[in-house]
């Protein structure tokens, strides 16, 4: 319960952590169930705060996929989390803006830094390409 006071887990999650504090593995199973049972560990509650957490800190849904994953989430919950989750071309475009400033990148040299700091950030070629290329608010 001091784990649950802190902040919220996955299931997998804690589990882990009493494992590795010395707690049996059937012992562990069940209170996870009890817990979830009762609503205090929720998966569903737990991604979507997370998606929104990180996206909120301009990371990628790939790189928040791939966390929720090591983190024990079920592949079905974490894309529905993704899935209500901000728009993620804007938010590629934003966090390429915050960085790097309005003008998009003139010479493939630039764009390749651009597109590798938003790749380490967690997005997909689309997103990248999307946030690098032309602004699609602009109309001339």
């Amino acid at each position: 319960m001091a784990l649950l006071a802190r902040r919220d887990f996955a299931s997998g999650e804690l589990a882990s952590k009493l494992c590795e504090r010395g707690f049996d593995a059937t012992l562990v199973e069940q209170l996870v169930a009890q817990f979830q049972e009762r609503g205090l560990l929720d998966d569903e509650r737990f991604a979507g705060h997370f998606v929104a957490y990180h996206a909120g800190r301009g990371q990628g849904p790939m790189r928040i996929r791939r966390e929720l994953a090591d983190l024990g989430v079920e592949s079905a919950l974490i894309e529905a989390a993704l899935a209500a989750g901000p728009d993620w071309q804007a938010l590629a475009r934003e966090v390429r803006r915050r960085r790097f400033g309005a003008e998009i990148p003139g010479d493939w040299a630039e764009k390749s830094r651009q597109s590798r700091f938003l790749q380490y950030r967690g997005f997909s070629n689309d997103h990248i390409r999307h946030a690098v290329g032309p602004d699609p608010d602009f109309e001339p």
